[in-house]
């Protein structure tokens, strides 16, 4: 796993994709950071967070869409399906890099939580509350995107499909609404992407909403091994 992380990390910065996703990643958390706390002389950063939670169903699918899709399109899949290393090892190493790269995005705004406690006394609680949110539900949106990636060789369509998938797993809870029976709302609801999300935001550490998002990034990895495993004996 440690040579496919190391390959798939540096493989982010020989192309364009690594550098392209940290400075969108980059310029939009400075955007939302100069247009709220900056502007108004506030400390608070919620609404840099709730504005990032939308940008990453963006970027992600970005950054992941060739995680697999490009080694099946070079046709280069078949060295990585026959070689001495495990499934489960190919991708986990492609996930952890990609999650590295994610974080190292997000790793923007304790930059501008630190900046801004040097003028005033802050909510480290609500801050890490968020923090912890954005890498939990990035890293369960980074295994979809991979999942995707495994399906089609085609890297425009992987990342169009992560988003669609990305926003209807946001949008579960307003389908719920719409929805007269009471137990599939409960059902649609504990699946929401948005309602798991939102307890983070203030600061509350709900251990159920951290496990779901961790059993989601597993669930998505093990369909994305699964496909792999398809494919080495087809």
């Amino acid at each position: 796993m440690g040579a496919i992380f190391r390959r798939e990390v540096n493989s982010y910065f020989t192309s364009p994709i690594g550098y392209i996703y940290l400075a969108a990643f980059y310029a939009c958390a400075g955007l939302f950071f100069g247009l709220t706390a900056l502007q108004y002389g506030s400390t608070d950063l919620s609404t840099v967070f709730s504005m990032l939670f939308f940008v990453l169903m963006v970027l992600i699918p970005i950054l992941t869409m060739r995680t697999l899709s490009e080694d099946k399109k070079n046709k280069t899949d078949q060295c990585l399906l026959t070689a001495p290393i495990s499934l489960a090892s190919l991708v986990l190493g492609k996930f952890f890099a990609a999650f590295l790269i994610y974080c190292m995005g997000v790793a923007i705004t304790v930059v501008y939580a630190v900046v801004l406690s040097a003028f005033s006394q802050l909510e480290w609680m609500l801050i890490i509350g968020n923090v912890v949110g954005l890498v939990l539900v990035g890293s369960a949106y980074i295994a979809v995107g991979i999942f995707v990636s495994s399906l089609t060789e085609n890297q425009v369509v992987s990342a169009v499909v992560s988003f669609v998938i990305m926003v209807a797993l946001y949008l579960i809870n307003a389908i719920a609404a719409v929805i007269p029976v009471d137990i599939i709302q409960k059902i649609l609801r504990s699946l929401s992407f948005s309602e798991r999300y939102n307890p983070f935001t203030y600061g509350v550490f709900d251990f159920s909403n951290a496990l779901f998002f961790i059993s989601a990034a597993v669930i998505f990895i093990y369909l994305t091994i699964r496909v792999l495993e398809k494919r080495r004996w087809a």
